[in-house]
């Protein structure tokens, strides 16, 4: 007979997440894993797999519970360009006021793991390529519109969007001044005009 679980394997993923998203991949042994979880190494592997499948999992909550999703955010009916400033601004304003600074997850994991692990840079990539994509096909929509000149390039101006916004959650782990980051985000917004 199966014996039960005495733990949520779910409440479990989550707490790995907080951790791993706290101190990163490498700053995390599975001792901290052990305690952190309440639960034994063996359950761990059992569960999980080894501290990169765990850290994989948690990757995987996080880009599927963190974020809005930003193709549904920018895909509203009506104009497109508001909804694509409302972006560019939040990622400013959470940037700035991350009391704990942990960052993004996503740029966490890149910076740290992303040049020798092809799985997180996939994981990594993929989520990039969301949001460039959605912020490509409002930008499309927007000059479609006249929101935004002819002469403009949706993708161009989507990759810089995204470069920027990723490089403002940086500076939001490392040194969050706000007025630094409404600063580039207003100077990033200035493009579209």
């Amino acid at each position: 007979m199966a014996r039960t679980k005495e733990f949520d394997p779910d409440a479990a993923l989550q707490k790995a997440l907080e951790l791993f998203w706290e101190r990163g991949y490498e700053a995390t042994s599975m001792a901290d894993l052990v305690e952190h979880l309440g639960i034994a190494r063996a359950s761990i592997y059992a569960t999980f797999g080894g501290k990169h499948d765990l850290y994989v999992k948690a990757l995987e909550r996080y880009l599927q519970t963190r974020d809005p999703d930003v193709a549904e955010v920018l895909s509203q009916p009506g104009p497109a360009l508001p909804a694509v400033r409302a972006l560019v601004e939040s990622y400013a304003e959470e940037s700035a006021h991350d009391p704990r600074r942990r960052g993004c997850m996503v740029v966490n994991a890149a910076v740290e793991l992303m040049p020798r692990d092809p799985q997180i840079a996939r994981r990594v990539e993929a989520s990039w390529d969301t949001v460039e994509t959605a912020l490509t096909s409002a930008l499309t929509r927007a000059r479609a519109q006249g929101e935004i000149s002819a002469d403009k390039d949706p993708r161009a101006l989507a990759r810089f969007l995204l470069v920027m916004m990723q490089g403002m959650r940086v500076l939001g782990r490392a040194h969050p001044e706000p007025g630094r980051l409404r600063d580039a985000a207003a100077q990033a917004l200035a493009a579209l005009d």
